[in-house]
């Protein structure tokens, strides 16, 4: 099994940053794409953004140019910067991750328990 453990979401004024972390452990193989998902009250889970193994990153609209993500491969943690928050990023913060627990094994989707970021205005 593998776990995903979120740390540092809390409350921020308009304007400020935190920085979220989620560590991955267990039985791992290799993590190929590790990202942040978020959820705000009454509306669906939205991918905020994602690093592939070799680098590559995405971000959606909202977010591009304010947060950036960031992986370190030898701990399998990733990272998400997060500067000139807003009200609308209030969510519940969700590390997702797609590993394997060996070379015969299957990628399997993985989620942490989520962190709660609130924005005061």
């Amino acid at each position: 099994q593998v776990q995903l453990v979120e740390s540092g979401g809390g409350l921020v004024q308009a304007g400020g940053s935190l920085r979220l972390s989620c560590a991955a452990s267990g039985s791992i193989f290799r993590i190929n794409a590790m990202g942040w998902y978020r959820q705000a009250p009454g509306k669906q889970r939205e991918l905020v953004a994602i690093v592939i193994s070799g680098g590559p990153t995405k971000y959606a609209d909202s977010v591009q140019g304010r947060f950036t993500i960031s992986r370190d491969n030898a701990k399998n943690t990733v990272y998400l910067q997060m500067n000139s928050l807003k009200p609308e990023d209030t969510a519940v913060y969700y590390c997702n991750a797609d590993a394997r627990r060996s070379l015969l094994e299957p990628f399997i989707n993985y989620w942490g328990q989520g962190t709660q970021v609130t924005v005061s205005s």
